[in-house]
């Protein structure tokens, strides 16, 4: 087992004994995924990224990765699966002789 479907499963048995799975749809965990990046962005406002707290980033950076694996798991997707297959589309869409070094996006390039 992955490290992310044991994680996901540790999730899922802490929602369930709290009877919280009524709310976790897709809907809400995707609106609770963007609240919580949100709140990720908030530990950077004003500040250098070297001034931002990691302990700040650290809580909000592992609320966003717990909403994506319960989304990911109520919509019936591996995370793994999905990100080898995102990482392989941008491989195609960001050559490395076109892309490197540069911030454009891929239909600039």
């Amino acid at each position: 087992m992955s490290d992310i479907a044991d994680l996901t499963k540790k999730l899922i048995a802490f929602r369930d004994v709290r009877d919280w799975k009524q709310f976790h749809n897709p809907k809400d965990l995707a609106v609770a995924l963007s609240i919580e990046s949100g709140e990720l962005l908030e530990a950077f406002l004003w500040k250098s990224p070297e001034e931002a707290s990691q302990d700040k980033v650290k809580e909000e950076l592992a609320d966003v990765f717990a909403y994506a694996f319960l989304l990911a798991n109520e919509c019936g997707l591996d995370v793994a699966e999905i990100v080898a297959e995102k990482i392989e589309a941008n491989n195609l869409k960001y050559p490395v002789n076109k892309a490197k070094g540069s911030a454009k996006k891929y239909n600039e390039i």
